[in-house]
């Protein structure tokens, strides 16, 4: 049964291996059950499913999802939780450790290999630090996945739901909503953690939208204009786009396409929607 909800059991446990958190790990262990039980639902864990979880720590919620999953293949980056995780997930037969780092395992191959290629879930407490990176690692590289439902601190979660216009838009904000349909499911004090941290958090759930994704003829293309409008967000779109090295276009390009799509030579990309961005690709490719 899952004990590590219980802030007396973590702390037993890290006393008993010695422990020490590492800030470079961005390490902060949950605490609280109903949060855990939460999470684990929120993900729609089915006895059907194999779930990856990155950073599964001392295995807090990884004993909840063994509980309701297929198969979890959980992916741990430090060598001193290994033993640790050895010990709490001993009593779970649906659980892989792997001890690696996430951004260096081929997970389009582990799913190929753990579920046969079919859609798995992916359910993290993920590192603040390196959040984006592993976000865009699983939206890029193909792993085919049904939904990813992940913890991250609350302002990223803002980034990657809001809208044109707002400050919070930018790339990650358009990367994540071509890919998926965005949707945070609670809000997590900083209290439920050990050690706590500074900053509230969220858990968001990104369903997959493989077959409802906005057309585009070019879509690494999208992503270089995209990044090319937000790495320059006080410049004009013509401007950001025309100085950009990833993109071989002039500004009088640029501005003949804004202007068919009925747009000003002076605007700025964080006004434009996914779908302007793609027809502005489609325009320049």
């Amino acid at each position: 049964m899952a004990y590590l909800g219980n802030p007396t059991n973590t702390v037993a446990v890290l006393n008993t291996y010695g422990f020490r958190f590492q800030k470079k790990y961005g390490q902060n262990f949950l605490i609280d059950s109903n949060i855990l039980e939460n999470i684990v639902d929120a993900a729609g864990v089915t006895k059907d499913d194999m779930v990856l979880e990155i950073g599964p720590g001392i295995g807090t919620l990884t004993q909840y999802l063994a509980e309701r999953a297929r198969q979890v293949v959980a992916v741990e980056i430090d060598d001193n939780l290994i033993p640790i995780l050895q010990h709490t997930l001993s009593e779970y037969d649906n659980v892989t450790v792997i001890h690696n780092d996430v951004l260096k395992v081929d997970l389009k191959a582990l799913a190929d290999e753990k579920n046969g290629g079919k859609p798995i879930k992916v359910v993290a407490n993920l590192p603040y630090y390196i959040t984006t990176p592993i976000i865009m690692e699983l939206l890029e590289k193909g792993v085919p996945f049904e939904s990813l439902t992940v913890m991250v601190q609350k302002e990223v979660a803002d980034r990657m739901q809001s809208g044109p216009g707002s400050k919070d838009y930018g790339a990650l904000s358009l990367a994540v909503q071509y890919y998926t349909e965005p949707c945070v499911k609670l809000e997590v004090s900083p209290n439920c953690f050990m050690p706590r941290p500074n900053v509230g958090s969220s858990v968001i759930r990104l369903t997959n939208k493989k077959d409802n994704r906005v057309s585009v003829k070019n879509e690494e293309m999208l992503f270089r204009v995209i990044r090319a409008a937000f790495n320059q967000r006080r410049k004009t779109l013509a401007n950001a786009l025309s100085n950009a090295s990833n993109l071989s276009c002039n500004r009088n390009d640029v501005v003949d396409a804004l202007l068919k799509m009925g747009l000003s030579e002076s605007i700025r990309g964080e006004v434009l929607t996914l779908e302007q961005f793609a027809l502005l690709t489609d325009l320049l490719g």
